[in-house]
């Protein structure tokens, strides 16, 4: 993520301008947000075989739906990638994911310093709704093109008497970030009151 990071600066310094950065690093964002579902299947085969806690499957979804995006959204409709709500979701999905894993990797450390704590639990109050409107902002986007290229849709009659409308597959995609994200800012809204509290508790009673 790191190496996303400076591909878009790199970037935006050699353009001047912040349109259509998208082309810049699409390759290592391709390989690495596929690149983390393979660490969340190893997260989710840690709790199992008992009960997998919510936050594992909200973190899923968050996994499956990026991943969703990047390739069956904006891989598969061209005409969406310079669109600047691209890069709001890219832009907050790479500052995400460089605070979570150097949080990550200071706590392994045993050695975590309180800035990248409180950034890990106080920039996403910000990043989440940044990405979210960007991730919805490009389906929007791919909607009118989806519709008139009949993109991964299967129309009747055929010899499996099945039919698929990706278009509106997109608007329920759409419509399930109405439940799905409230959980996610909720829980991590709970998260950050519950450890930055004992920080600040813990400071006190030093």
């Amino acid at each position: 993520w790191l190496v996303i990071a400076v591909g878009l600066v790199r970037a935006y310094l050699a353009k001047g301008s912040y349109h259509s950065l998208y082309y810049s690093i699409e390759k290592p964002l391709k390989f690495f947000q596929t690149g983390a579902l393979l660490e969340e299947y190893l997260l989710i085969a840690k709790y199992l075989p008992g009960i997998v806690p919510s936050s594992v499957v909200l973190t899923a979804f968050q996994v499956m739906s990026r991943v969703f995006l990047t390739w069956a959204v904006t891989h598969s409709v061209k005409e969406v990638q310079s669109e600047d709500s691209v890069l709001l979701f890219v832009v907050a999905w790479t500052i995400t994911e460089i605070i979570r894993y150097s949080f990550y990797t200071f706590s392994l450390l045993n050695h975590l310093p309180y800035l990248i704590k409180w950034a890990r639990y106080t920039l996403f109050i910000v990043l989440y709704p940044m990405g979210v409107t960007g991730e919805l902002l490009t389906i929007y986007a791919a909607l009118p093109f989806v519709r008139q290229s009949g993109l991964y849709s299967i129309s009747l009659p055929n010899k499996y008497n099945f039919s698929f409308d990706y278009y509106t597959f997109l608007i329920l995609v759409m419509i399930s970030y109405i439940p799905i994200f409230p959980q996610l800012y909720f829980h991590m809204l709970h998260q950050r009151r519950k450890v930055l509290s004992h920080t600040e508790e813990h400071k006190k009673s030093e």
